[in-house]
């Protein structure tokens, strides 16, 4: 996992970002009339086979899609016995995305109508998508798992068609509005970076401590401080 300079300042900025426009898209009418002329607009693509593809892709990166991707990914590195990397990229995931959990508290904005979805959902948590923020997470643990190989290009290149393809997803569903797959890449993006700084001050160096662990492969024990010479008066 890399290390983020400001790994405080920036998260802290993102997810400040993405609640001004969360908060500003749900509670006024600035947004509105605009958004809902795009999910108009896409509308028109609809068809029978199409929107067959778009339900079924929408159910891949759903909680429980998402869940069984999450578990499946964290297995592999633990058969590979690779217990540390396991844990980095559960973390990445599993923070990156359930951090969209938070926004949609605090900015509480309805789903669009139900005149605009395949398949309508109601409540108050719209923004930021939930199905986006793992997708995000997602491709972020891909191509931090590709960095420094020969796979990194094609790894940014897939993470990126993923990404944009179930923001698309969620739009031409109609289960969200343009601004809350926006929010969605803020979010995550806030919630990786923290945790960057996390892993390195804290988790990494106490990952030991964690029961069981070792079992799956090696993990890197405390760092021994060395003793400073006392010095006779």
């Amino acid at each position: 996992m890399p290390k983020v300079r400001h790994w405080l300042a920036i998260p802290l900025a993102l997810f400040a970002a993405a609640l001004a426009l969360g908060l500003v898209a749900a509670h006024t009418s600035l947004t509105r009339s605009t958004e809902l002329s795009w999910n108009s607009h896409l509308q028109q693509l609809r068809t029978g086979w199409l929107n067959r593809v778009m339900l079924d892709l929408a159910d891949l990166a759903s909680p429980v899609g998402g869940l069984v991707i999450l578990a499946l990914i964290t297995l592999f590195f633990l058969w590979r016995r690779n217990p540390v990397q396991a844990a980095a990229t559960f973390l990445v995931i599993a923070v990156g995305w359930n951090s969209s959990e938070i926004a949609k508290l605090i900015v509480a904005r309805h789903r669009p109508p139900a005149v605009y979805s395949l398949a309508p959902e109601t409540g108050s948590n719209s923004f930021p998508s939930g199905h986006t923020a793992f997708a995000f997470s997602l491709a972020v643990a891909l191509c931090l798992l590709a960095a420094r190989t020969r796979w990194f290009g094609l790894a940014v290149a897939l993470a990126t068609v993923w990404t944009l393809l179930i923001g698309f997803d969620r739009l031409y569903i109609g289960a969200h509005y343009p601004l809350d797959v926006l929010g969605s890449i803020l979010v995550s993006s806030a919630a990786i970076i923290f945790l960057t700084g996390l892993w390195h001050g804290w988790i990494a160096p106490n990952l030991y401590r964690v029961p069981l662990l070792d079992r799956f492969g090696p993990v890197p024990g405390p760092v021994a401080v060395p003793e400073t010479a006392s010095v006779a008066g």
